[in-house]
């Protein structure tokens, strides 16, 4: 049995490019690794099928994905799986979660076959399932461009984050639809703008935070509005609709002034700090 963390992150610049021959947006985003994190088992059964089993996620599994695309990969020499997911990640909350556990899924997989395909090849197969799962194969803080396939690891300052995840998620398809309609998504991105960025002081780094889907999921959802505010009005040196959203977030100088603006927030507010680097 093999057990895996699939950190959340969260996306403290996220620049949304044109839409590549592909139909996929050019992306350019520095994120931060969570603590938060759901936590998996993987084991081999004597099964004619594979098993995932996820309470609260009802439909198809991006894991069921990942375990398809691995075995294809590994051209069928991969025995059946089970799956079983403790959800700690929000649900359709733009913070990764579905990836982070696509991810965790392709690592306890190549675990059990073997260890035959190195990270690079995962995240091969991670970018056929989604922008987010390539940079999840290994998480920690990261740079990721093109289409997510592209990810470079960065550090970042100490932080402490707020989350205020919403009872209802959003689909990431309409956020970007709505952005494409509103013009919220740009020319031309800036890497090297987020690469010195990320060796900034946290409140040089906070004051220059931007997402190019915000526009959009405040179009979508504008009593988000009233969340960003109350997470400013607590002291947050900036706060952000992460990825495309619904989840709002605050940023704050450590843990134990996230804890007390956190304590004065909504019943639902979460206190997320950067995960350790490896």
């Amino acid at each position: 049995m093999i057990r895996e963390r699939a950190p959340a992150k969260v996306n403290l610049v996220l620049q949304v490019g044109d839409v590549r021959d592909d139909g996929l947006h050019e992306l350019c985003s520095l994120f931060a690794s969570l603590e938060l994190a759901d936590k998996l088992t993987v084991e081999a059964v004597e099964d004619d099928r594979d098993q995932v089993e996820c309470a609260g996620v009802s439909g198809p599994n991006l894991a069921e994905r990942a375990i398809a695309e691995l075995r294809a990969a590994l051209d069928g020499a991969l025995p059946p799986l089970r799956v079983a997911i403790d959800k700690r990640i929000p649900i359709a909350a733009g913070m990764g979660g579905g990836s982070a556990d696509a991810a965790a899924t392709l690592r306890a997989g190549n675990a059990i076959a073997g260890l035959p395909l190195s990270a690079d090849e995962l995240r091969a197969i991670g970018a056929r399932l989604g922008a987010d799962v390539p940079s999840q194969i290994e998480p920690r803080n990261a740079l990721v461009t093109g289409a997510g396939e592209n990810v470079e690891p960065l550090d970042l300052p100490p932080m402490a984050l707020v989350l205020i995840p919403q009872k209802h998620g959003l689909s990431t398809a309409d956020v970007y639809r709505a952005a494409d309609e509103i013009g919220s998504t740009r020319a031309r991105l800036d890497p090297d703008a987020l690469r010195e960025l990320a060796r900034a002081p946290l409140p040089r780094l906070a004051a220059a935070l931007e997402n190019d889907l915000e526009p959009a999921a405040l179009h979508l959802r504008p009593e988000l509005r009233d969340e960003l505010q109350a997470l400013t009005e607590a002291g947050a040196l900036a706060a952000r609709v992460t990825g495309a959203g619904p989840t709002t977030f605050g940023v704050f100088p450590d843990r134990a002034r996230a804890e007390e603006a956190a304590a004065g927030l909504s019943s639902k507010s979460v206190v997320a700090a950067l995960a350790a680097q490896p």
